[in-house]
């Protein structure tokens, strides 16, 4: 029997086919989104936030349009030591902010002598009358080695909130548990996380989310950990993703974990954060725009996005972001050599102006070409030139190169001087640099 030969036209048009289904599945979700660029950056951040630096940063947040955010962490500070995440809640309930849709991050309590005992995290979350909690567990850490004693203490400690926690409107708190090293703990004890999971979703929590904190797993497996979450969960009850950066995966895990029906991501605007930096929120809604989605165009400021982020970073590292960081980068946006550009209208392109950037210009000598040079003599040195002149540009620094030379031609004075050196023959072109 002579075997079937595949056609391999009706298999590239099933595959595309599917990548497709892919596609108009991330231009149709609506995520949950979480921000965290109250508290995400400033962890890292070589000058931390002062006081005012998080008052700066509440209207940016605010005029982006995403309604949750976490105003502090409670639980990574010493009790006996007011912060100034502390500061920053005192301070919103003294000008009577709306705290509706505010989170802050807690611990879950302890058990002594067979008392529950809250947290001090849980305890400050009641002072100052935040509504929402994502209230935080390490199932590796060693005080977790009691299972029993675990599940006791976080079954308490959601029974606590619901008792003392006020919520938006009146309501009943929101509680998103935040269990930190799930997919760490899923490759040394299954039995263990299948217990927690099973405890939530009895429990009825809002939403269970975890975290890749070191930003070293691969896509496929955050994939799996939140089809195993959702496998566990009752209807209604949200599967949540945080990410850091560390093996360059970061934004395809957040792609991989909602294509795998993970409801949404908790993240800070810009890219700073713990490791070297997170995939951001910015970054996220940006390639959702880029999948077509009009449910963020709609909802949030995606016209400022770009705009925001960058006056964030000046808050949290008093520079410009950093030149190589995709999306919100200040190189990311600089044309280098035009067959690059993104354009309206061809697939999967983003184009500045989508998220409030626009092209600006970029000098390689060796990759530019000719209108990449004529856009910076113009934005560098305020001086129109035709094609000609900058391919004559073009040639001499190749001709640099050749001969040894290497030389910042992007700069404005190096520029100058380029530009000079290729002034038309009658127009007293300067000489070449010295070898």
């Amino acid at each position: 029997m002579t075997p079937t030969v595949p056609d391999p036209r009706a298999q590239a048009e099933a595959e595309f086919a599917a990548a497709q289904a892919k596609l108009n599945l991330l231009s149709d979700i609506d995520p949950v989104l979480l921000d965290v660029s109250l508290r995400e950056p400033c962890f890292s951040s070589y000058l931390g936030h002062t006081l005012q630096n998080k008052i700066d940063l509440l209207p940016m947040i605010e005029s982006f349009g995403i309604p949750d955010k976490v105003i502090a962490t409670l639980d990574f500070q010493d009790p006996d030591f007011p912060e100034v995440e502390n500061e920053f809640c005192l301070y919103l309930n003294s000008i009577g902010y709306d705290k509706t849709g505010c989170f802050a991050l807690t611990a879950v309590g302890d058990i002594v002598d067979g008392v529950f005992v809250p947290d001090h995290s849980m305890v400050l979350l009641a002072e100052y009358g935040v509504p929402n909690t994502m209230h935080e567990i390490y199932l590796m850490d060693p005080a977790s080695s009691d299972h029993t004693m675990v599940l006791d203490r976080i079954a308490r400690s959601l029974a606590w909130l619901r008792a003392n926690i006020t919520g938006d409107h009146g309501g009943p708190p929101r509680i998103y548990m935040n269990v930190v090293d799930l997919v760490d703990a899923f490759f040394a004890d299954r039995d263990w996380c299948c217990q927690i999971l099973a405890l939530l979703a009895s429990e009825n929590v809002n939403a269970v989310s975890f975290e890749d904190g070191r930003g070293t797993y691969f896509p496929f497996q955050i994939g799996a950990m939140v089809r195993t979450i959702k496998a566990y969960l009752q209807p209604g009850q949200l599967t949540l993703f945080h990410c850091h950066s560390g093996n360059g995966m970061e934004n395809a895990s957040v792609i991989e974990a909602l294509l795998n029906g993970a409801d949404g991501y908790w993240a800070g605007m810009e890219k700073e954060s713990s490791t070297i930096g997170h995939a951001s929120m910015g970054e996220l809604i940006a390639n959702l725009v880029r999948a077509g989605n009009t449910k963020v165009t709609a909802r949030y400021q995606v016209g400022q996005l770009l705009p925001i982020c960058h006056a964030m970073h000046a808050i949290n590292d008093e520079t410009l972001p950093p030149e190589t960081w995709p999306i919100q980068g200040s190189d990311a946006y600089r044309q280098m050599l035009t067959s690059f550009d993104q354009r309206p209208g061809r697939a999967m392109d983003l184009p500045p102006e989508a998220i409030g950037g626009t092209y600006t210009f970029r000098i390689s000598p060796t990759g530019s070409d000719w209108p990449v040079v004529q856009g910076r003599v113009q934005e560098q040195l305020g001086l129109a030139i035709d094609e000609a002149y900058a391919t004559r540009m073009i040639l001499l620094m190749r001709q640099d190169l050749d001969r040894g030379i290497r030389i910042r031609y992007d700069d404005a004075g190096p520029l100058r001087e380029l530009y000079l050196r290729a002034a038309p023959p009658g127009l007293s072109p300067r000489a070449a640099p010295p070898r």
